[in-house]
Formats: structure tokens, C-alpha cells, sequence
């Protein structure tokens, strides 16, 4: 028996078939705004990719050949990028291919401001910018981020003007806020940055005068001004200012770093130690009058120097730091000739390397807290020989700090001479004899004259360096005990200021500044003076010299503190070593500057033609 359909049941039907006419209207809908986002995507991507090629033709001269404003566009260029822009007329030039290097120890982070190893420093140069950076042939400062500065007659106020162009990699505008949160970042103490701290702290404020000025106040004149607050690298404040709510996470972070420069991290904000290398891409958002040249530049961890080596002979890495020993082989090994450039130098900004002497350990002064005990083991220090059978002549004594080509240094201050006999004096002023005839110094409670002298495990150069001055100061009757560790573990014990005596080395400057190493307060904070060496007489000089503007009325305080530094040996001061080094040929256009070498500088002068490169992507 059939049954009629009834009003309700017309009524069902009707609402179900409007409810899915609806649902019909929405997929389209959806559908079509969907094609319309990808049509929008494909556009900004295709608009991205035109803007690159003309500004790599611009670069690369293509476009200027064809106009005849050539002149006019070379002066758009800023001043920073010139030597950058000359690289692009190069008749090979050529985008694209890597840059691939190798780091000699694991890095324990890469976040800015709690770093404190060049490796990451380098990492950061190329993700990060500053207002100004220094002409590599002039040495003058030229405008970065910056397209101009003034300074006041006091030298207490100096304000930039900021290029309006600028993004961070993400695609948000550098603005003067970011430049005033990177301060207060700084010098908030929540943030673990009491290096950059001590020096920042020179500065009173930093205002914003509208979107593209930026002020910075001193709170006294100081030689190095332009240069702190040019130089401070700009952090975007939409990226880290999260992290003032969770400083810990931040100060235990080991990847995050965002910047402007023009290369970034895939991800800015997972980094670890544990992925082994380190990678960067380009910036396709690289705001810079000149692109970089490399896709990609990656840091492969190989820390046994036989690897490193064997990495670059298989072409797998593009530059060797050769040691000593080996670089006059290498010179005769046709592999090696036939595939590389080799540079030997002193670069005119070398660091030095040093036994720094712990004079506090868990706050109780120890042996080397006596300035004779300090003096002793220089004169047991025999550099010279160290030079010699070492670093086969591949190095100079260093005196101090200073470098003897610098106005800070007073040349007649000559290296401490190897002398077993002083030694032995002062150690018998300072209470050492040996007491119970075993051919070790005792204290005068019988306590033998023994320490520990921690380096680097994975340099084979320091190694041989270390027992050797084993058995120069068993001479004297001191018992060195070489104490190998690998690298985050000697930054560890550094922050901890947990150990004897640490052999190092410290990066120089055009004109080096001592209150980080040297200045009290850096040993009460936890800045670098790790040897906990104080000396209020120094730290007057220091403070003295660091707020003389006047170079004529400088360079003799420095001098002044030179002489003090050489009469109190908190380090030893050992040498200034010769770079020896390996370039694969497929690295074009490498120049030597009052800076160096120019490999991998920045803004890139560095590139690999077309016919050479290897990496496609």
C-alpha cells in the first residue's frame, strides 16, 4: 500500500535540497577563492624573481651595458657595497654554488649575545647587521644600515639616519625601534650579556627620533663611540622581544638568530648543537644594494685537522688552515697545488695567543695570585723555542696586547727572554724550595708546586706545545700537568672560572680595548677577565684612555698600561701567528686588505663562475 506524500514531508525535502544547493554555493566559493590565493602567490613569487634578476643584472653590469646611464647607477650604489659591485663586473662573475667551510670544534649555540666563540661570531656576521661597518682598504666607517651619522661637537650625541629599504629576513622593516630594543635588550639583566654590558654601558640612552632616526647619548666621551654604537648588531624586536618574558629560554638557547644580513637559518629558532653543521640560505628578501653571490654557506664540524685536510683534498670544503708542520709539504703536494691559491701572511689585525693565570679559584686567591710566581713562568715560557720547533718560525713573539705595527704599544718593551735562573729566584722570594729533595717546589706548608694547564684537545699545534713547556718548567721544579678538554667544556670552566691555567687566544681589533680582559670589574662580573686579575691602577689608566677622544693624548695611556701589563703578566703572552692557507681555485676574486684576506667578507666580494661551480641548488 503506497503512501501519500504529505505538506511535511514537502517541506523536508525542499529544506534538504536548499541545504545542499548551499553547500554546493560554499565549495565553489571556497574552490574559487583558493585558485585566487595561488594566483596571488604565484604573482608575489614571480614579482620576487623578476626584482632578483634585475638587481643581479644590475649587479653583474648586463643591465648597464645596454644603458647609457652606467655611471648613474654605479653611484646608487652605496659606498659599503663598491667592492661587492666591482666583484659583479668581473667578466665571469656568476651567482648561485656554496660556500662550504669547515668549524675545528662544536659550537655550543649560535644565539647571539651569549655566544662567545668567533665560530659563532661568524655564523652571526652573516645573519645580522649594523648601522656602519669599516672600509677593508681605508679603514674609515662607511654607512650600513646607516645612510648617514653626525656626531656633536662634545662627542656625547651621535644620531643616524637609517636607510628606509631595510627588512629583516621575514619580511618585517628595520626601523629605528629595533635599534633602541636592541639596547634595552642588552642591558636588561635578565638577558645573559654582561660582555656586550660593559661595554654599553658607556651609553646613557638610545631615543628614536621618528620611524628612521636613531640617537644614541653618552654618559662621557669615549675613544671608541662611533664605533659601539655603529656597531652593535641590530636584533628585530618582533623575533626576541618574546624572550624578556622567558629570559631562561633565551639564555639557554642554542639557535636563535634572525637578522637582516643576507643569509639566514632555514628555521631561526631551532638551531642545536646536535645537527652538527651549520647552514645558511640566501635572504631572498636581502635588502642590500648588492646581492650575495653564494646560495648557500655551510660550516661542516670536523674537528681531527688529518679530516679537515682530507676534506679539502676530496674538494669537499673550500679553504685549509694549514698547521705549521704540514703547510711546506703541502706547498710541494701537486694535488693540492694544482687545485688550490695559498696565501702566507700576517694579517694586519692578528690575534694573539696566551697562558692566562687563575689568581682566584672559589674565591680564595691561589699561587698565581703573586705577581712573582706570574713572572716565574714567563721566564720559564720559552716562547722563542715554542716558535721555533712549533710553529716552525710561523709566528712572532707577542709582548702584550697590542701588536708591535700598533700606536698602543711602546717598542722598547722586548719579549720576556727563556731565563731557568730567575725563575728559580723568584719562586724562592714568592716561598718555593724544594723541600724534601724530589726535584719539586714546595710551599712553605710542604704543598708541591703543581697545576694544570687546560687546552684545546683537538689542536695537535697546542698539544705539542704544552708538553714541551712541561718540560721546560720541571727545569725549575713546577709540575705542569697538561689538561686536555674539548671546547664547550672549556667554555663552561671559563664561566665558572674553574681551573689552573688555560692557554687561549683573543682576536685584535685596529685599536684593542682592555677593560674586557683586564679592567677589575670584568673579573667580579662575569665579563673576561676570567683570571680574576685585579689592578686599580690599571683600571685608572683604562678608564683614562678609554674617554681620551684625543689620539695624541691616548696612545701614551695605553702605552702606560702596556708597561703594567708586561710588569704583572696575568697572561703570558705568547705569539702572533701567520695565517697559512689553502683556497680552492673555484674561489674567485680573493684580495688581500689592510683587513686581510678578503674570503667570505661581507658584504660578499667572494664568487665561483658558472663553468666551476658544483652545488646546483
Amino acid at each position: 500500500m503506497q503512501k501519500q506524500l504529505t505538506t511535511r514531508d514537502w517541506i523536508l525535502y525542499l529544506l534538504l535540497s536548499l541545504l545542499i544547493l548551499l553547500l554546493l554555493l560554499a565549495m565553489y566559493q571556497i574552490d574559487r577563492q583558493w585558485v585566487k590565493l595561488t594566483e596571488m602567490q604565484t604573482a608575489m613569487s614571480e614579482q620576487a624573481k623578476v626584482m632578483r634578476e634585475l638587481r643581479s643584472a644590475m649587479a653583474s653590469g648586463a643591465a648597464l651595458a645596454a644603458s647609457p646611464s652606467t655611471s648613474t647607477v654605479a653611484e646608487e650604489v652605496a659606498p659599503a657595497f663598491k667592492r661587492a659591485y666591482a666583484a659583479t663586473r668581473q667578466p665571469d662573475y656568476a651567482q648561485g654554488d656554496w660556500s662550504v667551510e669547515a668549524f675545528a670544534t662544536n659550537i655550543k649555540t649560535i644565539t647571539p649575545l651569549i655566544s662567545t666563540d668567533a665560530y659563532a661570531s661568524n655564523v652571526q656576521s652573516y645573519v645580522l647587521e649594523s648601522l656602519i661597518i669599516r672600509n677593508p682598504d681605508t679603514l674609515e666607517w662607511e654607512g650600513l644600515i646607516a645612510k648617514s651619522w653626525k656626531i656633536s661637537d662634545d662627542g656625547l650625541v651621535i644620531s643616524f639616519k637609517l636607510r628606509e629599504d631595510v627588512n629583516f629576513s621575514d619580511g618585517e622593516p628595520l626601523t629605528a625601534e629595533d635599534v633602541v630594543f636592541t639596547f634595552d635588550f642588552i642591558m636588561n639583566e635578565v638577558i645573559q650579556a654582561p660582555r656586550d654590558r660593559a661595554y654599553l654601558e658607556k651609553i646613557q640612552n638610545v631615543k628614536a627620533n621618528g620611524k628612521y632616526e636613531i640617537v644614541f647619548t653618552f654618559k662621557e666621551p669615549y675613544f671608541e663611540a662611533l664605533s659601539l654604537a655603529g656597531g652593535m648588531s641590530i636584533l628585530p624586536k618582533h623575533f626576541y622581544a618574546a624572550y624578556l618574558k622567558e629570559p631562561q629560554k633565551f639564555n639557554e638557547s642554542k639557535g636563535l638568530l634572525l637578522g637582516s644580513g643576507p643569509y639566514r637559518l632555514v628555521d631561526p629558532k631551532n638551531w642545536t648543537p646536535d645537527k652538527g653543521n651549520v647552514e645558511l640560505v640566501r635572504n631572498e628578501r636581502y635588502w642590500g644594494d648588492v646581492q650575495p653571490s653564494y646560495n648557500r654557506v655551510l660550516w661542516k664540524i670536523i674537528q681531527n685537522d688529518s679530516a679537515r685536510l682530507t676534506t679539502y683534498r676530496n674538494g669537499d670544503i673550500d679553504s685549509y688552515s694549514a698547521r705549521p708542520v704540514e703547510y711546506q709539504q703541502l706547498k710541494k703536494d701537486a694535488q693540492i697545488i694544482a687545485k688550490s691559491q695559498n696565501f702566507e701572511y700576517m694579517p694586519p689585525v692578528v690575534g694573539y695567543s696566551y697562558i692566562g693565570w687563575n689568581q682566584e679559584r672559589a674565591g680564595k686567591p691561589t699561587r698565581f695570585a703573586d705577581k712573582r710566581v706570574r713572572q716565574a713562568l714567563t721566564y720559564l715560557t720559552d716562547v722563542n723555542r715554542v716558535i721555533k720547533d712549533v710553529f716552525l718560525d710561523y709566528a712572532e713573539p707577542a709582548v702584550s696586547p697590542f701588536s708591535k705595527a700598533s700606536k698602543q704599544h711602546d717598542s722598547a718593551l722586548q719579549p720576556y727572554k727563556f731565563d731557568v735562573d730567575k725563575a728559580k729566584a723568584l719562586l724562592r722570594e714568592a716561598g718555593y724550595e724544594d723541600r724534601n729533595g724530589d726535584g719539586v717546589l714546595e710551599d712553605k706548608s710542604g704543598k708541591p708546586f703543581e697545576f694544570k694547564l687546560t687546552y684545546l684537545e683537538s689542536n695537535e699545534d697546542t698539544k705539542r706545545m704544552v708538553l714541551l713547556l712541561r718540560d721546560l718548567y720541571a727545569r725549575a721544579g713546577v709540575r705542569m700537568i697538561p689538561f686536555p678538554q674539548e671546547w664547550p667544556v672549556m667554555l663552561e670552566n671559563l664561566d665558572k672560572k674553574d681551573f689552573d691555567a688555560i692557554t687561549l687566544g683573543w682576536t685584535s681589533g685596529i685599536e684593542t680595548d682592555l677593560y674586557q680582559m683586564f679592567h677589575s670589574s670584568q673579573a667580579s662580573s662575569k665579563g673576561d677577565n676570567f683570571v680574576g686579575y685585579k689592578n686599580p691602577a690599571l683600571d685608572k689608566l683604562i678608564d683614562e684612555a678609554r674617554r681620551t677622544v684625543d689620539e695624541g693624548k691616548r696612545m701614551p695611556l695605553w702605552q702606560q698600561t702596556e708597561r703594567m701589563l708586561y710588569e704583572d703578566q696575568p697572561y703570558t703572552f705568547l705569539m702572533r701567528r701567520q695565517s697559512l692557507l689553502f683556497v680552492d681555485k673555484r674561489i674567485h676574486n680573493l684580495q688581500m686588505t689592510k683587513l686581510g684576506l678578503n674570503l667570505g667578507s661581507l658584504p660578499m666580494e667572494n664568487y665561483v663562475p658558472v663553468a666551476q661551480q658544483k652545488y646546483s641548488q
